[in-house]
């Protein structure tokens, strides 16, 4: 009987020990496989994402930048990028929305006053945040409320005046915070 029970543990420690193996082995293989994947993809992403980046600017900024700002002021901690140009600065802002942080451009002249802006990525709900960033005629209706606007920008509910989009005041919220942003650090910068 003693003999069949240290049998039965032996194969019960071969099992686990050959289940461990298995699974160390397809893990490894899995790893292997996402780290080549992630060495083909993550140079054509960081293109596609200095694209976006661009073209971004190229709306808010008309004209194009000269040169990149190191050194800025942003009392809210949300600019996190700053593009100097003939016609004033594109800033690239970063604002909580209701879904995860909304990337934005900013576009402000050198007196202040908001020239455009542009949603770069977010992850805001379909059909309703996501209006924010869509081009559509509520998308770009919704944006360009903000064209020559200055100092602290809230929306109607907020005592401001720009017209939150239906269903998502807090992602519109969030878009006047980080183009409120934007306008200080521009006027900071002068």
């Amino acid at each position: 009987m003693a003999n069949q029970t240290s049998r039965k543990k032996e194969s019960t420690v071969k099992y686990v020990l050959r289940l461990t193996f298995t699974l160390l082995l397809i893990t490894s293989v899995v790893a292997a496989a996402l780290a080549a994947v992630n060495a083909v993809t993550e140079p054509i992403i960081k293109q596609l994402n200095e694209q976006k980046t661009q073209q971004a600017i190229e709306t808010v900024l008309p004209g194009g930048y000269s040169e990149t700002i190191e050194n800025f002021d942003d009392q809210n901690g949300l600019v996190t990028k700053v593009y100097k140009g003939a016609n004033g600065y594109a800033m690239e802002v970063r604002p909580a929305g209701f879904d995860g942080e909304i990337v934005m451009m900013v576009g402000v002249d050198f007196e202040g006053k908001v020239l455009g802006i542009s949603v770069v990525s977010h992850t805001e709900t379909a059909g309703l945040g996501a209006v924010a960033a869509a081009k559509t005629e509520a998308g770009n209706a919704f944006r360009g409320q903000f064209t020559g606007k200055s100092g602290e920008i809230l929306v109607n509910k907020d005592g401001g005046d720009i017209d939150a989009i239906t269903g998502a005041t807090i992602t519109s919220r969030a878009v006047c915070v980080g183009v409120s942003a934007a306008v200080a650090c521009a006027v900071s910068l002068g």
